[in-house]
């Protein structure tokens, strides 16, 4: 219950609908299935809304079992006072509890613990007292290992530097401090190991601890991993040594020197460890959020249909590779040819009639290019052959993953005969013509759209990148006549031995002609077919319903809608009584929901519809551009391919993605009163991968292949 409070109010939602979802995740509903088919329950929370109860739940669960287990530790010690166990409950964070705890934890054994071993606390009680004579009282002290009253009275400040550097008021003081105040400094360790200069803008590089963006603290942690960069702190230490001082009512050398040591050793490297920690995971949070709105576009992007696509996979020296398939995908021949130097000129011209004669035997439409290494090059080879042929176009295709794909077991299943270069081929022709039915083949992680994905939490990641291609592949629907295992796999409720029996069962009795019949699938059980019917689509199945995103479970009812609107036909008249019934009183006739009805309407409007149909169909080009080319002030379209946060990278047709900064997403006003810009937004506020968009090129820099874009007109142009 408690759990349930806490989140409603991290949430803004209400204390039913967390009730509800973990209600049913407990009764083992996936998560697609709870956000398309039991809306009313929940009050229509999609799948994000709902993975976070989850993973709230599962986090204050984690958080609420730590808080038992040290209340019940610190009480055995008999040192649990009330003040105490409130804080302790009452502690939003595990670094709260954690450091609530520090003083009572069992420790190794340290220079403070030695020294109160040998009866030298009545002696740190001397010093605190500032009493007189310390240095000849201390005589009284020495023992083993403390043969002389200097050595004492250094034990003697070794347990007062840990018992102040335990303090939690002061600890918790001394963090707000740093995170308010301070400052994270990264310096030039060994530049020769950053060859590319890379991090080049961090060699001299200071910034306030709480502005320091996200993908700043990746760099710099990635720059210290490397050895690259040094990274410090520069904090207000009088500041915090006159905070400290404070507390004494009386002071000498020894507290001096105490309160110095307990900041500068122990207390301040601990806050510090803590800041970096936290500053490290708001970070990952940002990136993998990042990466995961970036790779559900890129899944969304729209698949161009029924076209023959000839994919070419660009090499220099061992040629390139292509692959023809026809409109469903099947494989219909490969080849290889010798397009860019260092062929000869005799088989460049070869390879010229060698791709000529496949447009034409093959009656290719579209020329899918992988952007990789001699991409432009390839690129300008195309371009020159589809002079000849104005029907066909051709499109520079994201190939990062393919390689992957290429080599796995999965690949190899599908094209035991050919090589890897061939299968990357024909994996950059299907990716053009059904996006999400290819990626799903490959580790999510090596798409390639994201920033700094090396450096997050990779369980995190992955966990996070596996529910994006969930939520896409069951919002879409699959044909599961045609589909992959690997694709049937991430539809709710299946796994990858149901899958590859799906598969299977059509390898051995042809295609599937109803949901009814997926039942007969070997080990697909009852509680797998509710999850999964409803995101399975049957493109020819004798009831129109087995193709469309109506669950099985409202058959019934959907028959007895189209009854009382007296509709036999899915035609302009079904549309038209369809739209105009009064939903709230037709849910109750019908005994559904009011939102299953909105769901089972717009599916019978559009039987087997697609939405990435509503988005932007690919670029499709004929002629290529050269960054020589370019001149600033030029207006061009292009492909939004990547979105980090400090820009978003656009493939506008030359060998290198042009960069749009955030200071070139809108026009930015200025406040009349300070004289400042609005601050720039981040781009994927305003952008999206797979989005075409018009820029305005405002930098060119040819040596480095730069090239600066602006998504809004620059001032002065006409």
């Amino acid at each position: 219950m408690e759990n349930m409070t806490s989140i409603a109010q991290e949430l803004g939602l209400k204390e039913s609908q967390i009730a509800k979802v973990l209600e049913l995740t407990a009764e083992g509903n996936t998560i697609p299935f709870i956000a398309r088919y039991r809306k009313e329950m929940t009050g229509n929370l999609d799948e994000v809304a709902i993975k976070a109860i989850i993973d709230l739940d599962k986090s204050l669960t984690a958080l609420a079992d730590r808080k038992a287990t040290v209340l019940a530790k610190i009480e055995e010690l008999g040192k649990l006072t009330p003040e105490l166990s409130q804080a302790i409950t009452e502690a939003n964070k595990l670094a709260e509890v954690e450091e609530l705890y520090l003083p009572y934890k069992e420790k190794r054994r340290t220079k403070a613990t030695i020294a109160r071993e040998a009866g030298l606390f009545p002696l740190a009680r001397l010093i605190l007292q500032n009493a007189a004579d310390l240095e000849i009282k201390a005589e009284t002290f020495t023992t083993e290992g403390f043969e002389t009253g200097e050595k004492a009275l250094a034990g003697a400040v070794d347990i007062l530097v840990e018992a102040l550097s335990e303090d939690t008021q002061l600890r918790s003081w001394t963090y707000n401090e740093i995170w308010s105040n301070s400052q994270i400094l990264s310096e030039e360790k060994n530049a020769d190991l950053d060859e590319k200069k890379v991090f080049q803008i961090y060699y001299d590089f200071s910034e306030p601890i709480h502005k320091l963006a996200g993908y700043r603290t990746l760099a710099l942690n990635r720059g210290e991993k490397l050895d690259i960069l040094k990274i410090s702190f520069e904090h207000n230490l009088d500041k915090m040594v006159r905070f400290v001082g404070a507390r004494f009512r009386q002071k000498n050398a020894y507290i001096d020197k105490i309160i110095l040591e307990a900041l500068k050793k122990k207390i301040i490297p601990a806050m510090e460890r803590r800041i970096r920690t936290e500053l490290t995971e708001i970070a990952e949070d940002g990136a993998i959020k990042l990466f995961s709105d970036n790779l559900k576009n890129l899944l969304l992007v729209s698949p161009l249909k029924g076209k023959i696509v000839l994919g070419f996979d660009p090499a220099f020296r061992t040629g390139a590779k292509l692959a023809v398939v026809d409109q469903t995908g099947k494989l219909l021949t490969t080849h290889v040819i010798y397009p860019v130097p260092p062929a000869s000129q005799a088989k460049i011209e070869a390879a010229k009639a060698e791709l000529a004669e496949l447009l034409t035997t093959y009656g290719v439409e579209i020329i899918a290019i992988g952007n990789g290494t001699a991409s432009r090059e390839s690129e300008a080879f195309v371009a020159g052959v589809l002079k000849d042929f104005p029907t066909v176009s051709y499109v520079i295709v994201n190939e990062s993953g393919a390689s992957v794909y290429s080599a796995s077991e999965l690949a190899r299943h599908e094209f035991p005969d050919l090589t890897v270069e061939k299968r990357s081929a024909i994996s950059i022709a299907r990716r053009l013509q059904d996006p999400l039915a290819e990626l799903v083949k490959i580790d999510p992680q090596s798409i390639g759209v994201g920033q700094y994905q090396h450096d997050v939490s990779q369980k995190k990641l992955a966990e996070n990148l596996d529910f994006v291609v969930d939520t896409v592949v069951n919002q879409v629907g699959v044909n599961v006549n045609t589909a992959s295992p690997a694709l049937l796999s991430h539809v709710a409720g299946l796994n990858k031995t149901i899958s590859e029996n799906i598969v299977k069962y059509r390898e051995e009795n042809g295609e599937i002609t109803s949901r009814a019949e997926i039942k007969k699938v070997p080990r697909l059980g009852d509680k797998a077919f509710e999850q999964a019917a409803g995101f399975l689509r049957i493109p020819n199945a004798k009831n129109i319903l087995d193709n469309t995103g109506v669950h099985p479970e409202s058959y019934k009812a959907v028959e007895a809608l189209l009854k009382l609107l007296d509709i036999t036909e899915l035609d302009e008249s079904a549309h038209a009584k369809l739209q105009a019934i009064s939903l709230p009183e037709m849910a109750e006739q019908v005994g559904l929901g009011v939102e299953t009805l909105k769901d089972i309407i717009a599916d019978l409007m559009k039987p087997g519809r697609d939405l990435r149909d509503d988005f932007e169909a690919p670029v499709l080009r004929q002629d290529v551009l050269d960054v020589k080319d370019l001149r600033i002030g030029q207006e061009l379209e292009g492909v939004v391919r990547n979105i980090v946060d400090f820009g978003a990278f656009v493939d506008i047709g030359v060998h290198e993605d042009g960069l749009i900064h955030n200071s070139r997403l809108i026009k930015r006003k200025r406040d009349k009163k300070t004289g400042r810009l609005q601050p720039a937004p981040h781009p994927s506020s305003i952008l999206a991968v797979g989005q075409i968009v018009t820029v305005w090129v405002v930098e060119i820099d040819l040596e480095r292949q730069r090239i600066g874009l602006s998504l809004v007109k620059p001032d002065g142009l006409d």
